[in-house]
């Protein structure tokens, strides 16, 4: 190795990812930034085994040829998306033994560059979710206040059944939206009161009686595990369990069963939900709880569900340091296990 390490070892402790390079493009030097991110054994090698970026290929050259230095964005697709901002110039001939090298920094933006993503979408998708209630809502009261239903008594009682169906869905939207908005701001505080979760599960049954009833589902509670508290927020684990017997009864058929069972292994209390409703094909189970993800639009616009749920559940389970897992097969129903930590 051609370059001084001794001279340039204030480059260790830099939290940007720095190579050094020579006229080859072999990498003679890296810090260790650039050893936990892009592997232990990268020196020596060529950095296009490393970056593969005809962008970047093309500044170094001109770092070279021109003593130039330069600054370009690099997105990384696979095998994992990457987003980088670098800066290319020629090596400092003060400090390095050869006198054709290239010092590159990496400031990686990933984590930015993802959230302003995340934001992009989401603005997006609410902006798509509200705009369809609120045409149908608009249409409806146009034509009760200058349409063909201003006069007409028995045409704006059938609008009105739609408009308030549609408000109501907005509602839903909104209110939801504020829960998981509420909960990501919290997420990485772990609640500490003492709860029960199998009365938690017992209260949020009782609460759906009534639609259980209509339904004619019926759901059964089987408490295999004494009753214990753990730390919990029991608002929001009400929560969590409402969602879930909530989508249990939206997506089955009349005349199904919802079982619910609990038992305690180890350190952990496992509470599992099974459904006979619909399911969900195994390729759409890692997106289900994303926000807005619908594996059937039309199903879920119908049963007013707003897409949201799932994602609400997998905060609220992330903040008590729990896990979720789901399991599920088309027309054979749903399966979703939560562990929480007992203590």
């Amino acid at each position: 190795m051609s370059t001084s390490l001794k001279e340039i070892r204030f480059l260790e402790d830099l939290p940007d990812q720095v190579l050094i390079i020579d006229k080859f493009k072999t990498i003679n030097y890296a810090n260790k930034s650039s050893k936990n991110h892009f592997g232990p054994n990268i020196e020596n090698q060529n950095i296009s085994s490393i970056v593969r970026d005809p962008s970047l290929l093309s500044q170094i050259d001109e770092s070279l040829e021109k003593n130039k230095s330069g600054i370009l964005d690099i997105e990384i697709k696979q095998p994992n998306f990457q987003f980088f901002k670098v800066s290319v110039m020629p090596g400092p001939k003060n400090l390095l033994a050869d006198s054709d090298t290239v010092i590159i920094f990496f400031k990686d933006l990933t984590d930015i560059i993802k959230v302003q993503k995340l934001k992009s979408d989401f603005v997006a998708n609410v902006s798509h979710e509200l705009r369809t209630p609120l045409q149908s809502i608009k249409l409806g009261l146009e034509t009760i206040n200058n349409g063909h239903a201003t006069k007409d008594l028995e045409s704006q009682k059938k609008i009105l059944p739609v408009v308030l169906q549609q408000t109501s869905r907005m509602e839903n939207i909104v209110n939801d939206l504020l829960s998981l908005s509420r909960i990501e701001l919290q997420e990485h505080i772990r609640p500490n009161d003492k709860v029960d979760l199998n009365e938690i599960i017992s209260h949020s049954i009782e609460l759906h009686q009534e639609i259980l009833k209509k339904n004619n589902i019926k759901c059964e509670f089987e408490e295999k595990s004494k009753s214990i508290k753990t730390n919990g927020d029991r608002n929001r684990l009400i929560e969590v369990f409402n969602n879930l017997i909530d989508n249990a009864v939206k997506y089955s058929e009349k005349n199904k069963k919802i079982i619910i069972k609990t038992k305690i292994e180890g350190d952990y209390f496992i509470a599992v939900i099974k459904d006979e409703g619909i399911g969900i094909s195994k390729e759409n189970i890692p997106q289900i709880t994303e926000r807005f993800f619908r594996v059937d639009p039309a199903k879920s616009k119908e049963v007013g569900g707003t897409g949201l749920g799932l994602a609400i559940v997998k905060h609220i389970v992330n903040q008590h340091r729990a896990e979720m897992t789901i399991s599920s097969e088309i027309n054979k129903g749903t399966e979703i296990t939560l562990n929480f930590p007992i203590n």
